[in-house]
């Protein structure tokens, strides 16, 4: 009797006494989270992509599709972009509202080039009759590189809601846990489509 007496006490306690956790610990572990299931995601496309690379259709091949000078200015782009966000961190860190604004903006003029330049590619593909209905290949390769263009597109506009909180509120602690939290998921992207220019672009023409 005293052991449930003793459980039921031990458990008022805990409901009762305030539990203190830093503050955003559930968002950056949540935000792990997610990036890690992202990291699943690309994962089983590089695996589709690798399966189904060879099969063509008698249609065309990645050396007849790809322009590696395009693609080579395009990651220029997005890798320009995530050396502009770290100064954007690095001015956040500072207390400095308006560089911290102005080097977002830059990040964002980079981040849309990329997208620009990759509507353009894949327009180009379309118009030459080398859409994803084509092949294999190419259902593989639309899949993979535009679920890559699809995170960008999300991330700006996450950057730009984020630009509009930062004006409006400041470098709050809310607001920096969010620039945080932004900084992992496009460095993150920089990352991908460094394996997405290794795997898709290079190899596929080499």
């Amino acid at each position: 009797m005293s052991t449930v007496t003793e459980i039921k006490t031990a458990s008022e306690y805990w409901e009762t006494e305030p539990h203190h956790h830093p503050e955003g610990a559930s968002t950056s572990i949540g935000f792990w989270v997610y990036l890690m299931s992202d990291c699943l995601m690309f994962a089983v496309l590089f695996a589709t992509f690798g399966v189904l690379r060879g099969n063509l259709a008698a249609g065309p091949g990645p050396k007849d599709l790809f322009d590696l000078s395009l693609v080579a200015v395009n990651t220029t782009m997005l890798l320009l972009s995530s050396i502009t966000y770290g100064f954007a961190m690095l001015r956040m860190g500072a207390g400095d509202k308006s560089g911290t604004l102005r080097w977002l903006a830059i990040t964002l003029f980079f981040g849309l080039c990329f997208l620009g330049i990759e509507l353009y590619e894949f327009h180009h593909m379309i118009a030459e009759g080398a859409g994803p209905w084509r092949s294999a290949f190419l259902s593989s390769f639309f899949a993979l590189v535009g679920t890559h263009g699809l995170h960008v597109t999300f991330g700006s506009i996450w950057l730009v809601t984020l630009m509009v909180q930062v004006s409006k509120f400041g470098l709050t602690s809310a607001n920096q846990r969010r620039l945080t939290c932004l900084s992992l998921f496009w460095h993150f992207l920089d990352l991908i489509w460094i394996g997405v220019f290794t795997v898709v672009y290079l190899l596929g023409v080499i």
